[in-house]
């Protein structure tokens, strides 16, 4: 039956990290076809949601959850068989999974295994958190056999149905929404003092001297304009992990500058960071389109040249494009508006109903006489035997969706000594990653 106002539609988010976490959640509360859209998204979260949280290298910690923002009914830490018992034990209406593409298609063989076995599946959607700049194709085919791929913009669903159409695979899926954490008060003029924030990425770029020079051309902005408030925006603390790895924090760089006044270090909600922001600085964080949206002057830095490698070509013909010496010169960047509205974050009352197809699509499928109709991801054991296996096996799952001998049971929960474990595990691997690591690497460049 489809879902309706008085009987709302029960949903499971399967999130590996914290930003995913936020995406699908959020994304939960916009396509459930019982809601409407808000001017805050972060107002309006599905009634009846249950989180899952993948057990892995990038599982948010308490702080970044409490950051982030998004409640759910019920929230707990598993492995992908865990979350397939879960959903076999409990009649979901829809399965957002916010997950890496190998990890969305391990979960899609592990559904269709269900559905074979007899058992109810639910509407399964999926997509991207933000700019997708890399692995397009695989990427996407990974996620092939979703109900509804989401695709946050005119041009990433054009994009998106060219990869599906060229491999011969169904490209129905492919949905046309936004990106569901756009809102806020529009721009309307400069504060006092006069904001200018950088928005920092866990993993572009990656090296040190490149970092190193993106904060001391911050710094430099910041003694340059004694007046001006420069905020480093950073996503994570150290010892915390978000989508990607960051082996070289910007707070342990910043502890080796002698800094201004007028700079600092700030975390939380970057929703409410733009709230005081006269300009937003970035190489290609998705906040670049959470400000454009809101009409906030907004920077794609070339410093280190427009690179595939960095995302900022992404923003070729945005009119976002510049350097630190232009900023520091007075630069006021003007976007492209038909560039801007191709990318869904156009703010002209358009996206209020970006996500009206997706929910007119899902409830036409939970109406479905007969139910739902077997998943068929592109990739399968005769499609890709040499790749599939793989995927899936990292998730303990057979080639054929089934779990593998020595999966974690799915009734156990782990006990307070394996939790007090697993968090020890996850810290050091933690702390290799961004100390052990990194003096390795130095040592092997003398």
């Amino acid at each position: 039956m489809p879902a309706s106002t008085a009987n709302p539609p029960r949903i499971a988010v399967l999130a590996d990290s914290d930003t995913r976490w936020k995406w699908g959640a959020l994304t939960a509360a916009r396509i459930a076809p019982s809601t409407e859209a808000g001017p805050r998204p972060d107002a309006h979260i599905a009634p009846a949601l249950d989180g899952f949280l993948l057990r892995g290298r990038a599982t948010p910690t308490p702080r970044q959850l409490a950051e982030v923002g998004v409640r759910a009914d019920s929230l707990r830490e598993v492995t992908a068989v865990e979350f397939l018992n879960a959903v076999a034990r409990t009649s979901y209406d829809i399965v957002v999974l916010a997950l890496v593409g190998g990890g969305v298609q391990a979960v899609l063989h592990g559904l269709k295994r269900i559905a074979e076995g007899g058992g109810a599946r639910p509407v399964v959607v999926t997509g991207y958190v933000g700019v997708v700049y890399e692995k397009l194709a695989d990427g996407l085919l990974l996620r092939h056999g979703a109900d509804l791929v989401l695709a946050n913009s005119l041009q990433d669903a054009e994009r998106f149905r060219t990869v599906y159409e060229g491999v011969g695979a169904d490209a129905s899926a492919v949905t046309e929404v936004a990106l569901p954490f756009l809102g806020g008060a529009p721009y309307t003029g400069e504060h006092d003092p006069y904001t200018v924030v950088f928005a920092a990425q866990p993993s572009v770029p990656a090296s040190r001297k490149d970092r190193a020079h993106l904060l001391e051309r911050l710094v430099r902005h910041a003694r340059l304009h004694p007046e001006r408030e420069v905020l480093l925006k950073l996503r994570s603390k150290p010892g915390e992990h978000t989508t990607h790895i960051e082996e070289l924090p910007y707070q342990k760089l910043a502890q080796k500058l002698d800094t201004p006044p007028n700079f600092r270090l700030v975390y939380g909600n970057m929703g409410e960071v733009l709230d005081r922001t006269d300009l937003m600085v970035t190489v290609s964080s998705t906040a670049a389109l959470e400000s454009l949206h809101r009409r906030i002057p907004t920077v794609v830095l070339t410093d280190l040249g427009v690179r595939e490698t960095l995302g900022n070509h992404h923003f070729v013909g945005s009119g976002c494009l510049a350097s630190w010496d232009q900023l520091d010169a007075g630069h006021r960047p003007v976007p492209d508006e038909e560039w801007v509205s191709r990318q869904g974050v156009a703010s002209d009352g358009g996206y209020a109903t970006a996500f009206a197809p997706a929910r007119e699509r899902i409830a036409k499928l939970l109406a479905r006489p007969g139910g739902l109709p077997p998943l068929t991801p592109y990739y399968t054991p005769a499609t890709a035997p040499g790749y599939l296996p793989g995927i899936l096996a990292r998730h303990h799952l057979a080639p054929d969706g089934t779990p593998l001998p020595g999966a974690p049971p799915a009734d156990k929960s782990p006990g307070p000594v394996r939790q007090i474990v697993r968090r020890a595990a996850r810290g050091a691997y933690r702390h290799g990653v961004q100390r052990v690591a990194p003096v390795i690497r130095r040592m092997g460049e003398l």
